[in-house]
This record gives structure tokens, sequence and C-alpha cells, in this order.
């Protein structure tokens, strides 16, 4: 039997008394790479939050990995890449200096960089076609590159589940094309998936299921539904402003 990777039971989340999640249930099994999408506003970054613990639920229950997400400490077994959050940030580190901060979770702060390390940040840049930029400051890097230097940077930290809060949304279509194909080697290697998205794109072909949410409620769960209205337009721009700005507590965690 496959073992559950993520269980979200009777899920509730509201913000100022005012509901976002409302009852919401699902469950993600090892392997599976699942899609969740909704409208702007649906509450579908919010169940990506809740699920990590970085929104507390008014009731209802989060297991990650048969454990209480309140009591879950093995975090070097999640990968996370957080909505549009820029990877250069004024810092002047290169590319493989970010990405190799993926490691840190597994290692340990105090436990100096190793082979094992070095071999698999190098492992995480090739995934997402930068390994020619390694050496560069990620500031003189496209939206596009640096999105994908984060994903390399939760890769490195070789996780059992990858979760991302809409990943391409508004990166050039080549970062799209590195991600989908990084996408397919982590779930080849046997890798579970959770993204969030308001389209799919490229990724189509990597998901299995997909989980719709509509006003707070899980309005469908089960095939990939074909796009519609505006958002299966080629020059409908996604990225949108969501709910709260993202804690800083997960950043080092992934």
């Amino acid at each position: 039997m496959t073992p559950d990777v993520i269980t979200v039971t009777h899920g509730v989340v509201g913000y100022d008394g005012r509901p976002v999640l409302r009852d919401v249930s699902l469950t993600v099994t090892a392997g599976e790479v699942v899609a969740v999408l909704g409208a702007n506003g649906s509450g579908k970054s919010t169940l990506i939050r809740a699920i990590l613990g970085l929104v507390p639920l008014s009731s209802g229950t989060v297991t990650l990995f048969g454990r209480p997400v309140r009591r879950f400490r093995q975090w070097h077994r999640v990968g996370y890449v957080p909505q549009r959050l820029g990877a250069g940030s004024g810092v002047p580190a290169t590319v493989a200096e970010v990405v190799a901060a993926g490691r840190l979770a597994r290692r340990g702060v105090l436990r100096p960089p190793g082979r094992a390390d070095r071999e698999a940040v190098a492992e995480a840049l090739r995934a997402v076609g930068l390994t020619d930029r390694a050496k560069d400051p990620v500031s003189t890097l496209s939206g596009g590159q640096q999105q994908r230097t984060l994903i390399a940077r939760a890769l490195a930290g070789q996780p059992e589940l990858l979760i991302l809060d809409e990943p391409t949304a508004g990166v050039d279509a080549a970062s799209q094309e590195a991600f989908a194909a990084a996408l397919r080697d982590f779930t080849v290697g046997g890798g579970t998936v959770l993204l969030v998205a308001h389209e799919l794109g490229p990724l189509r072909p990597v998901i299995g299921r997909a989980i719709v949410v509509h006003q707070g409620f899980v309005a469908h769960d089960g095939a990939v539904p074909e796009p519609a209205g505006h958002h299966a337009a080629p020059d409908h721009d996604h990225v949108h402003p969501h709910g709260p700005e993202e804690p800083a507590g997960l950043w080092s965690a992934s």
C-alpha cells in the first residue's frame, strides 16, 4: 500500500473572522504529482500554507508523513518554493551559493559542506538548466532564472516531497520548460509533488491529478480539467495578488 505523504482532514482556515478554507479534506500519496488549481482568492495558496504549518487551522488536522504538522520536525524531507520571492533580494550571492543553502536542513549549519553536498548542488543546477550560470551573481539573472534557482535550492536538499506555490507564474517559456523537465526527473526518482498553479502550460503532461479549490471548498479532485476562459489565452497574465505575506519561518526549512 502506498503511504500517505500529506493528509488534510476537515481543514478550516480563516483570516480576521473571514473563512478562507472551508472543510477541506484531501490526501496525497507517495509518488503522486498533484496540482492545486483555482481562481485568485479561491484559497489554494492558503491551503499550501496550512499544509506547511505556516497558518493555523481553526479546526481539522494536517499530517506530513503520518505526523501532525505541529509536531513535524523532519523538514529535510520537504522542499518548498514559495510564491514569487526573488532569489536576489539584494544579497551579493552567486547562483551556486543560493542553491547550496538548500543543503543546510540536511547537513546542519555547523558542518562544512562535503562531497555529497557539492554533488547535490551540481545535480540540482543541471536539473534546472543553470549549470553555466553557477558562478554568476543571482542579481544578474532574469526573473525566470531566479525562480529556477529557488527550485534548484529546494532540489539540492534531496527532499521526498516538493511543494511549490505558483512556480511558473510570470516566468519565461524557457524557464517553464526547464522546470517541467526538472519535475519529471524528480518524480522518476520517486518524489512526490504538490504545486499551486493558475494554469499548467508545459507542466500539464507531468501532472497526474488536479484539485480545484473554489471559494474555500474542494470543487474537484481527479483528472486534470481542460483550460477554459481567459486562463486558456496565451497572453493572459497569471501574476495576481494573493493573501498575507509569506511568513519567513520556512524559508530555511526547505
